[in-house]
Parts: structure tokens; C-alpha cells; sequence
């Protein structure tokens, strides 16, 4: 058993990179720059997503910590996950809806970076005891989102062929990884999940994950393919920049904990959503 426990906590530690960076090198190989940059060519298209993101998601989670009343941990817990954006799995959901993942792989562009920038401001006004570095969280995104993602699309404009072989490979290893990860984080965090039951914390994370979805669809325009992209961009927050903030800036292991669930319960509500947008699309294709 105690080996067991080992084998999980280690578990994490290798598939979240390997699935960021295994999905990022699969966008960059099967796109060409002028297709990542594109969809935010026009003013209104980078600054709707920053508003739903920066601005209306973070009221959101303020909100709704307000009307629950959680444990100051879960709360920091929440407030970190409503303050953070940009996430490797929209690339999976995206692809699981059939829709545009250029168009996705463009929101992360736009996202991470912001988020880099954002956090360090916002955080410390909406938790005074946090402090936040900006070049911590910068560090692990740009190394295994940013850079992979340029990597692919340098490769796919040198070496065509060889991006067409590599994209379906890194596309396999990125799903096994996601699976290994949802998988090995829940088992090694069972007990801490199910001890959150009653404490509100779940359901907090329920509203704020299917409020950011009605959020960026709402604003994502007429296009249905850029509202679908919106939708599941906005609702899937920055775990990665979120565990950062919360395993350097609080000590209390709930607040960490409130991160995770929070991640598992917006795969297990946004795959479904992805599936609908899937059959959506398959119908008007």
C-alpha cells in the first residue's frame, strides 16, 4: 500500500508535463503560425476574452465564496482557480467537441501570458497574504506550453512531412498521459475529496466552472465555433498557475486540495458539455 501511495504521488509529477507538453507540440505541428495568430487579429477578439477571463470570472468566484460562506482555505483555494487562465486540457476538449483547436491553441497564447502578468497584481488585492511571483508561475507555463507550442510550429513550417508523422504520435501519448493524470490525482486525493462533501466547496466549484462556460459562450459572438472555443476556454481554468500560487503562497493543504477538485470537477463537467458541442457540430457539419 505504501508503495502504492509512492508510485501515485509520482505519477502527477511526470503526466502533467508530459500531457502540456505532448498537446502543445501536437497544436504546433498541425498548424501554421498565420493560423495561431489569426483569430485575434481584430481589437474585440482579444479584449472579450480577457474581460471574461480577468474580469468577470474572478466577480464570479468572489461571488459566489461570498454566498457560500467557505473555509478561508477553500475560499483561497477557489479565488486562485477564478484568477487563473489558460489550461493544456482546452486543447483535448476542443478536439473531443470536433471544433477549431487553432482557434483554441490561440486563446492559450493569449491567456498564459496574461495570466503571468494578472496573477501577481490581482491576487495580493483579493488575499493580502498571498505573495506572488510572477517569474514562478511564468517559468513552468512557458516550458511546457509556450516553447513546446513554438517548437511544433517551427517544425511544421521547416519540416512539414515530419510534423505530419510526429502529430498523431504526440496526439496518442498526450491522451494516455490525461488519463494517467485524472486517474493517479484522484486516487492519491481521495480522502481529501470526499472529506470536502458538505463543506459547500464542490458546489462552489460547480457554479464557478458552468458560470465561466455560460460566460464565454454568451460573449464568444455569433460565430458558434469561436462561442464553443470561448465557452470551454473560459470555464477551464489555470491549474497549473493556480498550484503554483497555492503550494508557494499558503501553507494549508486544503487550499491546494480546493485546486485540485476543482480541476477534476471541470473535466467532469466540461467533457460531457464537449460531447454535446461534438454532436452539435457533427449535425450542422
Amino acid at each position: 500500500m505504501i508503495y502504492l501511495t509512492e508510485i501515485l504521488s509520482v505519477l502527477p509529477n511526470v503526466a502533467v508535463p508530459a500531457f502540456s507538453v505532448t498537446s502543445m507540440l501536437s497544436v504546433g505541428f498541425g498548424h501554421v503560425v498565420q493560423e495561431i495568430i489569426e483569430p485575434f487579429s481584430r481589437p474585440r477578439s482579444v479584449i472579450v476574452p480577457l474581460l471574461a477571463n480577468f474580469v468577470l470570472v474572478p466577480l464570479l468566484g468572489v461571488a459566489v465564496v461570498r454566498l457560500l460562506s467557505l473555509d478561508r482555505p477553500l475560499e483561497i483555494g477557489l479565488i486562485l482557480i477564478s484568477t487563473s487562465a489558460g489550461a493544456p486540457f482546452l486543447i483535448k476538449l476542443t478536439q473531443f467537441a470536433r471544433h477549431d483547436v487553432a482557434l483554441s491553441a490561440a486563446l492559450l497564447v493569449l491567456l498564459l501570458p496574461a495570466t503571468v502578468i494578472y496573477m501577481p497584481i490581482v491576487v495580493p488585492l483579493l488575499l493580502p497574504e498571498a505573495e506572488v511571483s510572477a517569474g514562478a508561475i511564468a517559468v513552468p507555463l512557458g516550458l511546457t506550453m509556450l516553447l513546446p507550442l513554438g517548437v511544433g510550429l517551427l517544425v511544421r513550417t521547416r519540416s512539414p512531412r515530419w510534423a505530419m508523422h510526429l502529430q498523431p504520435v504526440m496526439g496518442k501519448v498526450s491522451t494516455v498521459s490525461l488519463l494517467v493524470l485524472v486517474g493517479a490525482t484522484f486516487l492519491l486525493n481521495l480522502r481529501a475529496i470526499l472529506n470536502l462533501f458538505g463543506t459547500g466547496a464542490i458546489l462552489a466549484a460547480v457554479f464557478v466552472i458552468i458560470g465561466a462556460f455560460a460566460i464565454g459562450y454568451v460573449l464568444g459572438g455569433g460565430r458558434y465555433e469561436r462561442r464553443c472555443a470561448l465557452g470551454l476556454g473560459t470555464a477551464q481554468r489555470g491549474i497549473a498557475a493556480s498550484m503554483v500560487v497555492a503550494a508557494e503562497s499558503f501553507g494549508h493543504p486544503d487550499t491546494l486540495v480546493m485546486v485540485v477538485v476543482s480541476s477534476l470537477i471541470g473535466l467532469a463537467i466540461l467533457f460531457p458539455i464537449a460531447s454535446i458541442l461534438s454532436r452539435h457540430a457533427a449535425e450542422h457539419s
